[in-house]
């Protein structure tokens, strides 16, 4: 289905918001939009929307893989302006997440087991968010992948990640069982990144409730919902592989000229599986087995 705005969404599409889980994907630019949908719909999403500006065309082979939302994107609060009001307008308890296009969901043994399956897990343990790290990919050649993308041969760092205390604004002391988490790209190349966007963790992952809202910087008004585990014990995370970094520095103006490669040391190519991302501690199990 095809919805004109995402008024008309709001309006004509409360069906596709009332079951979970439900994916929202906006799309920036023409890249990888048809894989992200099929990898999104493949991980067992009820209902996949996809929010995207006129100017892109929506791929033929996926059209009726998702809903499509015409919706422009490329502008400050375009994704949770959207997603506070997808949340206003779902009932209480549906579970959603969200991402960009050329990003792609992980969580633990997502090979076998689908994401609604592990949304009712962690929903049993009284969680209702779910941290996500997001992981940046990028292609080892910009000379044969000017753009950085590369499926095929995507790497990613395995090492170079680390957390810091989440001070309260108020108090100044560290908020509980909250950690601003650092990585990837937006490390190696913070001199290209606003402090304010240089943060991996995002909390994609969330059950629908009366009043929560999703601000700028990817964490909810909600405080519990921005916490990484419940009081008792580790929780599941997930994680996001993403091309998103590494297609900004490629073509903003500010950084395409100075960054000429991404592979370094510490590089390594990305399996597509999450046994990968588990083993490198970008993403917990929990005590799903």
């Amino acid at each position: 289905m095809i919805f004109a705005s995402l008024k008309d969404l709001l309006a004509d599409g409360k069906d596709i918001l009332a079951t979970g889980p439900v994916a929202l994907i906006f799309v920036e630019d023409p890249v990888e939009v048809a894989s992200t949908v099929t990898h999104h719909a493949d991980a067992g999403f009820r209902a996949v929307i996809a929010f995207l500006p006129e100017d892109i065309a929506i791929p033929d082979a996926v059209e009726a893989e998702a809903h499509w939302v015409r919706y422009h994107t490329p502008v400050r609060r375009a994704l949770p302006d959207a997603v506070n009001a997808v949340i206003a307008a779902a009932p209480p308890t549906t579970w959603f997440y969200y991402c960009y296009n050329a990003e792609y969901l992980f969580f633990p043994f997502c090979e076998h087991r689908t994401v609604g399956e592990m949304l009712a897990f962690h929903t049993e343990e009284r969680r209702d968010a779910m941290l996500t790290y997001v992981v940046d990919l990028y292609a080892p050649d910009l000379d044969r992948f000017p753009n950085a993308v590369s499926i095929e041969e995507a790497m990613l760092d395995r090492s170079g990640y680390y957390a810091l205390a989440r001070p309260d604004p108020v108090t100044g002391h560290p908020k509980e069982r909250q950690l601003d988490f650092y990585g990837g790209l937006r490390w190696r190349f913070e001199e290209h990144i606003p402090k304010v966007r240089r943060r991996i963790d995002r909390i994609a992952l969330f059950r629908a409730q009366a009043g929560l809202r999703l601000g700028e910087d990817h964490t909810f008004n909600i405080e519990e919902y921005n916490t990484y585990a419940c009081p008792w014990h580790h929780n599941l995370t997930a994680a996001i592989a993403s091309f998103r970094t590494a297609k900004a520095l490629r073509t903003n103006p500010g950084s395409m000229y100075d960054v000429h490669g991404f592979a370094w040391r510490n590089s390594a190519k990305f399996e597509w599986h999450s046994q990968q991302l588990m083993d490198l501690g970008l993403m917990e199990p929990g005590q799903w087995f």
